[in-house]
């Protein structure tokens, strides 16, 4: 089982960061093979709605984001994860989100399924407020994110009132519950 975290938090050490270096953790106590992506380290555009678009579901783009299509292409499973900003996910996360307009397009328009790899996947996400509404909102974006590229959206981890860097340390529970979800997903 091959499990890809994708954190999509600027903050290296916070606690999207930790939260989900717990949930690989779990993974790989369960036998995966796990990897790291944070997306704040790619260079990578946002969708520019192309007008060449090629008809395969692959994006004409060529930067950071060819080989994360690669990596969630050949995951078994797929740990989102990214805190709340302004009420939805982080720029960053949203940003590769829209550069999947291009597998969305050749699913739901082509009628062409480019990840055919069925595969489960988990949400973890932080905010610093207690409202419960944002992370439905973030929760629903991804959701459309995993149906357009095969993953069932099995697991996910909503922590709010946590703000300051790295105080989700204080929360042991919480941490326990992102080690148990990265087992639950490595068994499949």
């Amino acid at each position: 089982m091959k499990v890809l975290g994708i954190n999509g938090s600027p903050r290296i050490g916070g606690n999207t960061d930790i939260l989900l270096d717990k949930v690989l953790e779990g993974a790989r106590s369960r036998g995966a093979e796990t990897e790291k992506v944070i997306l704040n380290n790619l260079k990578f555009s946002p969708c520019q709605e192309c007008e060449n678009l090629r008809d395969d579901g692959s994006c004409i783009i060529e930067d950071d984001m060819q080989p994360l299509y690669k990596k969630i292409k050949d995951a078994d499973g797929i740990i989102l994860a990214s805190p709340i900003f302004f009420g939805s996910l982080s720029a960053q996360t949203k940003m590769m989100i829209d550069r999947f307009q291009c597998a969305w397009r050749a699913k739901y328009v082509l009628k062409i399924d480019t990840f055919k790899k069925k595969k489960i996947g988990g949400f973890i996400s932080v905010e610093g407020t207690t409202r419960e509404d944002f992370f439905h909102n973030a929760k629903s974006i991804v959701k459309n994110l995993f149906a357009t590229i095969g993953v069932g959206y099995k697991e996910e981890l909503f922590c709010s009132g946590v703000d300051e860097k790295g105080s989700i340390l204080k929360y042991p529970e919480v941490l326990k519950k992102a080690f148990e979800l990265g087992e639950r997903i490595a068994l499949g």
